[in-house]
């Protein structure tokens, strides 16, 4: 059975789990937010640890509704799309031969097959912008998983609605979103290594914060700078901390 809690009129969905402590969450577009709860804790119990977040919850519900989005995407000539943080000007071009994707000075150059529809273009720059991540992840995967002593199992990329990352201490696998690789490179890296910290510690505890202040001094400016850059049209923000 469902579990939630109601905070005046904020919602708040309870989920049971195999943890040692309550962690909370607040999810984009719309600011859903979600406690992962220890199975014995009761219900009274997490109403007070909600309540002295509540100040915390509502400052990440405005932040979200604030952030900007992109103007939803046609795939057509003179269309602007983000490469590493830089603005390009999309030129499709029909080819009877090979898709192809290709930088060239400040055009983001889409050669397609006659009669490709919009969802056609659209997969084919999805899967080149999850090429473009991917192959800058072993060197920044040889820095950090040397300088932190963790070792990835797997990095799966692929396309997030609600975070920019993820990962599973237990499995020792890492998510990274596409989306990324339209940001500037350093936010990339600050994710990377935000997953990587929680192969040490999984949770968002002081200790992870030290860690993050250590490997990464200036982690609070990036994550500022992710949080003002627009979104995907139908995708928010971002869910770690």
């Amino acid at each position: 059975m469902s579990e939630h809690i109601q905070l005046g009129d904020i919602r708040v969905e309870v989920q049971r789990k195999k943890n040692k402590h309550a962690h909370l969450y607040v999810y984009p577009p719309d600011g859903r937010v979600h406690i992962s709860a220890p199975l014995h804790m009761g219900l009274d119990a997490l109403r007070a640890f909600a309540i002295s977040r509540l100040s915390w919850v509502k400052a990440q519900q405005r932040q979200m509704l604030a952030q900007p989005r992109e103007t939803e995407r046609e795939y057509l000539n003179r269309e602007s799309h983000q490469v590493w943080g830089r603005r390009y000007l999309l030129e499709v071009i029909e080819v009877d031969a090979a898709p192809v994707v290709e930088l060239k000075h400040s055009t983001l150059v889409l050669r397609v097959r006659p009669g490709s529809d919009e969802a056609r273009r659209e997969a084919l720059l999805d899967a080149w912008y999850r090429q473009q991540l991917r192959a800058k992840l072993p060197a920044l995967l040889d820095k950090w998983q040397a300088a932190m002593g963790v070792h990835v199992r797997r990095i799966l990329v692929q396309r997030m609605k609600t975070r920019w990352g993820g990962c599973n201490p237990r499995t020792g696998n890492i998510r990274l979103n596409t989306e990324l690789a339209k940001k500037p490179p350093e936010c990339l890296e600050y994710i990377l290594v935000h997953e990587l910290l929680h192969l040490v510690e999984p949770t968002h505890n002081a200790r992870f914060l030290a860690l993050m202040d250590k490997f990464m001094p200036q982690w609070r400016q990036i994550k500022d700078e992710l949080n003002r850059l627009p979104v995907r049209h139908e995708e928010w923000g971002h869910s770690v901390t």
